[in-house]
């Protein structure tokens, strides 16, 4: 019995065995099936085939596609199990670089659920073919570059829950066709061009929870029945134009989590009564608008908050119960700064709060007392401008302090040691106030990480502080250091950003700058007493800006600066720098300013002979100050040709400020500029919107180059104090946005063209000193100018000048004009009288001659019979 049951067992167990050892057999003799189906894999390597890719990163998706292997194993490649159809196409960051086209191997994937090609380089308009793939549920093409109109065929994306185009370039409206989208619950689409209104159709839309439309162009009132909505959760409309009042419908929205409407145009805000259910609200972002009058108390009904924005609420110099906000306990940021309230913030107040991390209340009157203790761990606190005489010293529990704002106050003394101390202290601005200098040790700032410190506009003097080799950012202009630039600065290796100007500094420039060669963009030693070269080696090669002007420096520039990719500021005025013309800027791409007025650049602006190429181009050039130098020879007819910012009005915003958690790092950029016969300095960007050409007080000579003409945006001209010649040319009058041309004491001659007095905007010009002549022109915008501008031109006559034309103006012309005719037509009349008496004069003289001869050859024929 039992010999036989192991009989069974052994027999079961060699078929088990042969069963599967074949079936082994079988799956290692049948190919492997491939789940991708033969037309996705091939439209995803189209799809593939239409970039080329930026870098070539070993992570990178697509250089793992094979085209004889299996799509659905590719990496960013998602198919159905059970049909091999592509759902879902994930790239993002992937590196591809090309336009989208409509006929795009892309759009052949007809199945798609989900696509996302973020921070992809897809340059181009988004084609109407997208709104094939009618299957999508989700649809991300965030930071792609992508502009123009938004197609209407996204309405034809009846599935979609996500639609995501963050941070493109969008134009024109938002298409009606996305009311089509009923399942939409996100609508992103910020940081864009977007115009027009806030589309009614969205209202349609009851399954939003998320509409954000912040940083574009949108414009008009909200709908007032906002209400509709019911689900929305997060709604931020901030950085756009809209205007009216903010619907009450929006904030009462029972499921609404997140509210920005910051920095737009709305001037009202409806006050809101009983609210029905308790409010969800966390954040409230109402500042940068023109709202007026009292604070609404409603807001004391929203105990969920946590960030409120009030900031730049105009209560009409009114009184503010600020006791609105101690329901809020909650709060953690609250910034309602700028109110326009006599009513006086009590710090005090904020000793209630126990999570507040960020509390701006600059611009309002604050008091405080010596013994206030404030237990919230406050990360950023800003007080700038707010009437504060004495340095608060409550701030000495604040462990958790990482921005400190005191800057236009008027703090008096030295800054207490027990600052530094603060662990967390990162961001400190104590510009404008009257600080002398700092408590404790030299080295007393080390102690701390100090990234960003704005000690400028104050009565610091003595040694300059030794700052840790952390910081980044280093503003200490308009004081009253002296002594040599201390080389510790070269210390800080992490330094992109130094202002010094306006100081005592002396001695040359540290060579030891060369250790800041890599990071270090902003470089401003403007108005001291710097002398010696400018070394080679202290240029950075990451400069941005560079603002040496008004030192004692000499030597040539340095060549070094060619290295400079990034240069777009570069002032040297007056100092003693000399050398010829620095042509090999020109290298520089995007350079915007360039002045070297009042130095000692001397020679023409060109190579002498010019070589092949040698034509000064600056694309991006935008005010170009040579003013003042040694400069000479005769300006090529063309020498202005691609000067594509002066001749296309392209706009490059100079907008190099730097933001810290509420803190400005303010450096501001100087340039004195000679506008419309006056010499006055512009800092900020209040000369970003100029262009302007001075090349007074050179020795130029020749023709003015018509080369000028093709310069449209040029709002100053100013070629005084030279040596040009020929006449004043008529293209001038192509500068139509020329508002002040000086083009006095050269050698001009001629008359004054009278098409300048079309030119509408042009309100200042000066041609005295000149050989000009004949009337000035009548009726135009030159009679405007006073009588100065014409002076020292002997020959020029008529008013604004007391000398008269005899026989005024166009009429003398006329009549000069007839009398010369007269006199040529009576000179031809004599010389045709002179011709008509000429022959017959010729023909009676033959004869007399003849008769003459006749009678002389007989009276010798006599005298000799007589012989």
């Amino acid at each position: 019995m039992h010999s036989c049951c192991a009989r069974k067992i052994i027999l079961w167990s060699l078929c088990l065995i042969f069963s599967l050892s074949y079936s082994m057999l079988v799956c290692a003799s049948t190919p492997p099936k491939h789940l991708c189906r033969q037309d996705q894999r091939d439209a995803l390597w189209e799809f593939k085939s239409e970039f080329h890719l930026r870098n070539m990163a070993a992570n990178e998706k697509t250089q793992t596609w094979k085209n004889n292997s299996d799509c659905c194993s590719w990496d960013g490649i998602t198919c159905d199990p059970k049909t091999g159809k592509v759902v879902e196409l994930n790239l993002w960051s992937g590196s591809l670089n090309g336009p989208l086209r409509s006929s795009s191997g892309l759009f052949k994937l007809q199945y798609l659920q989900s696509l996302n090609l973020n921070s992809n380089n897809l340059a181009g308009t988004l084609p109407d073919s997208i709104g094939d793939l009618k299957y999508l549920k989700e649809l991300s093409l965030s930071g792609c570059n992508l502009f123009g109109n938004l197609p209407s065929s996204l309405g034809n994306l009846s599935h979609l829950t996500l639609l995501d185009l963050d941070g493109n370039g969008f134009t024109g409206e938002l298409p009606d066709s996305l009311g089509n989208l009923k399942q939409l619950t996100k609508l992103l689409l910020p940081s864009s061009k977007l115009s027009g209104k806030f589309p009614q159709v969205l209202l349609n839309l009851t399954e939003l929870t998320a509409i954000n439309l912040v940083s574009n162009q949108l414009e008009g009132t909200l709908p007032s029945n906002m209400s509709s909505l019911s689900k929305l959760e997060y709604f931020d409309v901030g950085s756009n134009s809209f205007s009216g009042f903010v619907p009450s419908s929006l904030i009462t929205i029972p499921s609404l989590v997140h509210l920005s409407l910051e920095r737009n145009h709305f001037n009202r805000l409806l006050e809101i009564g009983n609210i029905s259910s308790p409010s969800k609200l966390k954040t409230l972002s109402l500042g940068g608008n023109r709202l007026s009058g009292p604070i609404p108390g409603f807001i004391s009904k929203l105990v969920e908050l946590s960030s409120l924005d009030l900031s730049f609420w105009d209560t009409l110099r009114g009184t503010v119960d600020f006791s609105v906000f101690l329901h809020l306990k909650s709060l953690m940021v609250l910034d309602i700064s700028t109110l326009n309230t006599r009513s006086i913030v009590d710090m005090s107040l904020f000793s209630r709060f126990e999570s507040l991390s960020l509390l701006s209340l600059s611009r309002n009157t604050v008091k405080f007392s010596s013994t206030l203790r404030i237990a919230s761990p406050i990360g950023s606190l800003a007080l700038a401008s707010c009437n504060i005489s004495e340095f608060p010293k409550f701030l000495q529990t604040q462990t958790s302090l990482v921005s400190l704002d005191i800057s236009q106050n008027q703090i008096k003394g030295r800054v207490p040691a027990w600052l530094w101390r603060l662990p967390g202290l990162t961001y400190v601005d104590f510009y404008r106030n009257s600080f002398t200098g700092f408590d404790g040790p030299p080295d007393v700032l080390r102690r701390n990480e100090i990234e960003m410190l704005d000690i400028s506009s104050n009565a610091f003097h003595g040694p300059f502080p030794l700052l840790p080799k952390s910081t980044t950012f280093l503003a200490a202009s308009d004081n009253q250091f002296s002594g040599q630039i201390p080389t510790t600065i070269c210390e800080m290796v992490s330094l992109e950003a130094l202002v010094l100007s306006n100081n005592n500094f002396t001695g040359s420039i540290p060579r030891c700058f060369k250790n800041l060669n890599t990071k270090l963009s902003l470089l401003h030693l403007r108005n001291n007493s710097l002398s010696g070269n400018f070394p080679e080696e202290s240029v950075s090669v990451g400069l941005v800006s560079l603002d040496v002007g008004r030192n004692k420096l000499s030597g040539e520039l340095p060549k070094s600066l060619m290295n400079c990719a990034r240069l777009e500021f570069l002032n040297v005025e007056g100092n003693m720098f000399n050398g010829t013309f620095p042509y090999w800027l020109r290298s520089l791409p995007d350079l915007q300013v360039l002045v070297l007025r009042s130095n000692k650049f001397h020679g023409p602006l060109l190579y002498s002979p010019p070589p092949r190429g040698s034509l000064i181009s600056f694309p991006k050039l935008r005010i170009f100050d040579i003013s003042r130098n040694i400069l000479s020879g005769v300006l090529p007819v063309d020498y202005f040709s691609g000067w594509s910012t002066m001749s296309s009005g392209v706009y490059t915003p100079d907008n190099k400020q730097n933001r810290f958690i509420g803190i400005t790092f303010n450096y501001r950029k100087a340039v004195v500029l000679a506008t419309k016969g006056t010499e006055r300095e512009f800092l900020g960007t209040s000369f970003s919107i100029y262009k302007i050409i001075d090349l007074s007080g050179n020795r130029f000579q020749g023709d003015i180059p018509k080369s000028i003409s093709l310069l449209k945006e040029l709002i100053v001209l100013n070629m005084s104090n030279n040596a040009f010649t020929g006449t004043i040319p008529p293209f001038l009058s192509n500068l139509t946005n020329l508002q002040s041309l000086d083009l006095s004491k050269n050698r001009l001659s001629s008359k004054i063209p009278p098409e300048l007095g079309k030119l509408t905007f042009l309100a200042w010009m000066n041609f005295s000193y000149n050989k000009l002549e004949g009337p000035i022109p009548q009726g135009t915008q030159i009679q405007s100018q006073d009588s100065s501008s014409f002076l020292q031109n002997p020959g020029l006559c008529g008013p604004p000048l007391q000398k008269t034309c005899s026989g005024g103006g166009e009429e003398e012309d006329t009549r000069k004009q007839d009398h010369q005719e007269d006199e040529e037509n009576d000179q031809v009349l004599s010389w045709i009288a002179a011709a008509i008496g000429f022959v017959p004069g010729v023909l009676c003289g033959l004869a007399i001659g003849h008769v003459l001869i006749s009678y002389r050859q007989d009276w010798f024929k006599r005298i000799f019979q007589l012989t």
